[in-house]
């Protein structure tokens, strides 16, 4: 039998660091990159964010960005930001959350801030406007693939495929608020998952 106070010294170990050693500079210089490239919206940069936390660092899995994701997105706020607040202090708390936003934030800032201080030079330049141009269907395969690709890791078939379809065609067709049907897809999550244990 182990006395009491063996007992209480083994329960005081320090768990192990599941962040694999991520630092408040490495969330920063990431996000940074991720944010360079995050034309035509946060949900843009889903790809980029997987392909960076999930698939070369390692500090993230599929199932838990969705799961931010989700969290990210029912939150008031820019989606980019968001999910970088989010990712941050899942890794690293307050420091990794505040490291993660300035990095997702700042290529914006300077970007906007050199269009301002230049915007009159190039507004009617043929060259930028042919390259936006061929960056708009570039933008729609951006949002459109990690779609699909979140709809594989939810899970998402047959039998539930209605839920993402109804609920667009309520937003869409019918002018339904989102966040009525973000509240009812809690209380149905909640209500399928009560019965379900039953």
């Amino acid at each position: 039998m182990i006395p009491i106070n063996e007992q209480q010294n083994t329960s005081r170990q320090p768990l192990p660091s599941i962040t694999g050693g991520v630092g408040g500079g490495s969330l920063f210089s990431t996000f940074f990159r991720i944010g360079l490239f995050t034309i035509g919206g946060g949900y843009a940069m889903i790809p980029l964010i997987e392909a960076k936390v999930v698939d070369e660092k390692k500090w993230l899995t599929r199932e838990e960005l969705m799961d931010l994701m989700a969290v990210a997105q029912s939150c008031p706020g820019v989606f980019a930001i968001n999910i970088s607040i989010f990712i941050g202090y899942k890794l690293q708390g307050n420091k990794g959350a505040l490291m993660s936003a300035l990095g997702c934030a700042m290529p914006s800032f300077l970007i906007i801030l050199a269009i301002a201080l230049f915007f009159q030079q190039f507004k009617d330049n043929e060259w930028v406007a042919r390259a936006f141009r061929g960056i708009r269907p570039c933008v729609v395969a951006l949002i459109a693939a990690p779609t699909f690709k979140m709809a594989q890791t939810a899970q998402i078939g047959w039998t539930n495929v209605w839920i993402p379809v109804l609920s667009a065609f309520l937003i869409w067709l019918f002018g339904v608020s989102p966040i009525y049907v973000i509240l009812a897809a809690a209380v149905g999550g909640w209500a399928y998952g009560k019965v379900k244990d039953l």
